[in-house]
């Protein structure tokens, strides 16, 4: 029987070729902490087998089997039986829309699809453009450049060049040629070329090569893809799924109906639907709802202070960005992404186009990629969207009336519905992922916690209103959707971007460091410079670099994230042509933060303005475990986390430290945490089915609470913006505490009717009231 879900924990599991293991056994060892801390399900990340050395699970290369490095299906089934001895159920992240073929060997369906071509029974399992090659052959980029075919070698029935190899058909390497290894490619199923070249012989996960889409609105690709999950369903050994990227697939309202019949009517769907800021999750899906980006934008906005937005603002134009530019900036990186980065994709799009309108126009890419730049969502073929398209239609021809009539042609096309209404759908949200989060999330440097998937840094937080909104709509239509702070794909840990936040409060001070520093340390360039400076405010220790092995941790760490921020953001350098003079004039600039006297004035800073970081991130962290829906701890975040965008993010975690302090109690953010999760055991039917109200405190301060009730007993209050509050105090600000008996099961207070604020948060700067029925 499915354990009720009321808390996740999330593990990322990883196999010993991935340089260190966490794997089922590792998991079964923590249970009995996870259990102590509160939780009622483990969220494990990806299971499937995956590519060699993997530290993700996302590259699946056989989605039929439990990875047997992590410990295979009795490995599984061994977690899962510990797991429900102790009253804990499981969730299993799930991996639909593409598989891994770095290693094509590593992969069973691709590797017969390369050696048999169409004839391969797994031929119409992945999403091939048979047509792109004039032989039929399928485009595989990952050679170095088209020459390289030259140095392919024969190897028994493979074709070999260094660390690649690729099968041979059978029969194509007899004879007197057979030594050539050119010739016998000329002779395959698919032809090797660079990987510059633009092309792609199959539709891709976003640009990543290594990662093939597959065709999940086949039943049988679906039913395949699916068996083992469906075993877990029906052995009860798992309560619910998570579902990557559905936005990828051909059709995810009729995967997701699919997958309900498999799963049964009480299994727990979430998928990882990035929602835009004013858009709201499609109501006829049958899931529980998204896996809570749309939540971690309100639980972190509402202590972003909007007073600070001008500040901060010309802070940024003073290094030579026309902020009011930045929306025309995005459009641009649309185009470029979906014209340059997603080139392959656009042009199969247009041959789509072409042969369902029955006519062409040379301005069909260019109007393709204009009118993707008015739609503001990952996809609009789902029902509740159906007048973005046209309305896109609209905007884009009065934008650049020159493009009419090959935006005539398009709406021909999308008229008769199909393949191109398809490969509009995942062009568009790829095209969005390439250019927001890759690109654009990592040039914004007004206020960089905002610049988080599902983010709108151009909106400067949330107010109380709309959060308070939000939370409403969501109790009534969604009350089991995930609630988080920190995922595997967020670019900053929670309590960095709480760091972060703070800026907003004390921008003036802010400008003043800033100016300081360029003056000791300048940046190689200044917009660059103000992006990184806020990253490493955000993860500098508050006790500063007090030894070697600090400093040095600290030193990779920023190296390893300014390299990978800088190429994203693609001003200077770039993954595909790296500028060595650029990143080597960034890379030395950060020495010298790391080693010059700015050290000293970052530290200085970062103690100054952490009490207020800390209460930020122990009230959005409490927020996030108590607001409608089911809220998921990303795991060691139950203590600070100083994490970095991935693969900072998959570092390992210390338990052992983590029982102490949940044994101690002492630190604030496991004593916040622990208390809610086990407040969500004692007390389910107030969080799974109760209402939320807000509770509008009164008096000269009641800006600085955000405060409500969960189902009529339970009463929650964080306080924000805690500059202006500590040089202000509470005075007579009052919260109404309704009348009864209330206490703080974080402190053991009481409290009954309207309570001045100054009491409530004498001890800490959030409250968790439970009301006595005694």
């Amino acid at each position: 029987m499915a354990l009720p879900i009321l808390s996740t924990y999330r593990l990322q599991l990883r196999g010993e070729s991935s340089g260190f293991a966490f794997t089922f056994d590792d998991a079964l060892n923590v249970l009995d902490y996870l259990d102590d801390l509160g939780i009622s399900h483990v969220y494990l990340s990806p299971i499937m087998t995956a590519t060699t050395g993997s530290n993700h699970g996302y590259d699946v290369t056989d989605p039929t089997t439990v990875s047997p490095e992590l410990g295979g299906a009795d490995g599984l089934a061994r977690l899962s039986a510990a797991a429900r001895e102790r009253g804990i159920g499981l969730i299993v992240d799930i991996v639909p829309n593409h598989v891994g073929i770095d290693q094509p060997r590593e992969n069973a369906w691709w590797w017969d699809v390369l050696r048999h071509g169409r004839s391969s029974s797994y031929a119409t399992y992945f999403d091939i453009d048979w047509d792109l090659d004039e032989d039929g052959r399928i485009v595989v980029p990952v050679l170095g450049s088209d020459g390289d075919v030259a140095d392919l070698k024969v190897d028994g029935d493979l074709l070999r060049l260094g660390d690649l190899a690729f099968p041979i058909a059978p029969g194509t390497a007899d004879g007197a040629h057979s030594a050539d290894g050119a010739r016998v490619h000329d002779l395959q199923h698919y032809r090797l070329v660079g990987w510059r070249n633009g092309v792609c012989g199959y539709r891709r996960f976003f640009s990543i090569t290594s990662l093939a889409g597959l065709r999940q609105e086949d039943r049988a690709v679906f039913d395949a893809t699916h068996a083992e999950v469906a075993r877990w369903f029906a052995e009860g050994l798992v309560d619910g799924v998570r579902i990557d990227h559905p936005d990828g697939l051909s059709d995810p309202c009729g995967y997701l109906a699919w997958l309900r019949e498999v799963v049964g009517p009480d299994g727990w769907i979430v998928i990882e639907k990035i929602l835009a800021v004013d858009e709201a999750l499609e109501p006829t899906l049958p899931v529980d709802g998204t896996t809570g980006y749309d939540v971690l934008r309100e639980v972190g906005g509402v202590f972003v202070d909007p007073a600070g937005a001008p500040a901060l603002t010309a802070l940024v134009e003073s290094a030579g960005v026309d902020y009011g530019a930045m929306p025309q900036m995005l459009a641009d990186l649309k185009v470029r992404s979906a014209t340059d980065t997603l080139a392959s994709e656009l042009r199969r799009l247009r041959r789509s186009i072409v042969a369902a309108a029955g006519s062409d126009h040379p301005g069909i890419p260019q109007a393709v990629a204009a009118l993707l730049t008015h739609i503001g969502v990952y996809r609009c073929d789902y029902p509740g969207l159906a007048a973005i398209m046209p309305t896109a239609l609209a905007e884009t021809q009065a934008a650049a009336p020159e493009l009419d009539p090959a935006l005539q042609v398009v709406a021909a096309a999308l008229a008769r519905g199909g393949e191109p209404v398809t490969r509009l759908q995942q062009l568009c949200g790829a095209v969005t992922a390439k250019s927001v989060e890759d690109c654009y999330f990592y040039r914004d440097a007004r206020l960089v916690s905002l610049n988080e998937v599902g983010g709108e840094p151009h909106r400067f937080g949330v107010g109380a209103a709309e959060f308070h909104d939000s939370a409403a709509i969501r109790a009534r239509t969604w009350p089991q959707t995930m609630t988080t702070l920190t995922t595997h794909d967020t670019k900053r840990g929670e309590d960095v971007r709480a760091r972060i936040g703070v800026l907003s409060q004390v921008p003036s001070l802010w400008t003043e460091f800033l100016a300081r520093w360029e003056v000791r340390a300048p940046s190689p360039d200044p917009a660059t410079g103000q992006f990184l400076w806020q990253n490493i405010f955000g993860v500098w220790p508050v006790s500063g670099l007090e030894n070697p092995a600090v400093t040095e941790a600290l030193r990779d760490r920023l190296h390893a994230y300014t390299e990978k921020a800088i190429r994203e953001a693609a001003w200077h350098t770039t993954w595909n042509e790296p500028d060595a003079d650029f990143e080597g004039a960034v890379h030395r600039w950060l020495d010298t933060v790391l080693d010059g006297p700015v050290a000293g004035q970052l530290t200085e800073l970062v103690v100054q303005l952490n009490p207020h970081a800390a209460s930020d991130a122990l009230g959005q962290k409490l927020l996030a475990l108590t607001v409608p829906g089911i809220p998921d701890v990303y795991q060691g975040t139950e203590l600070w986390d100083d994490s970095l965008v991935d693969p900072d993010n998959r570092r390992p975690v210390d338990y052992t430290a983590r029982r102490a302090a949940l044994n101690a109690l002492e630190h604030p953010k496991i004593r916040v945490v622990t208390t809610a999760l086990k407040l969500r055991r004692s007390r389910p039917d107030s969080f799974l089915r109760g209402d939320y109200t807000p509770v509008l405190a009164s008096g000269e301060a009641a800006d600085h609470v955000v405060a409500f009730l969960r189902g009529g007993d339970i009463l929650v209050a964080v306080t924000r913006w805690t500059v202006r509050l500590k040089e202000r105090g509470w005075g007579n600000t009052v919260i109404p505490v309704p009348e009864g008996r209330w206490t703080d099961a974080l402190t053991g207070a009481m409290a009954s009717g309207p309570t001045a604020a100054a009491q409530l948060f004498g001890e800490l700067p959030v409250v968790l009231l439970e009301r006595s029925h005694d």
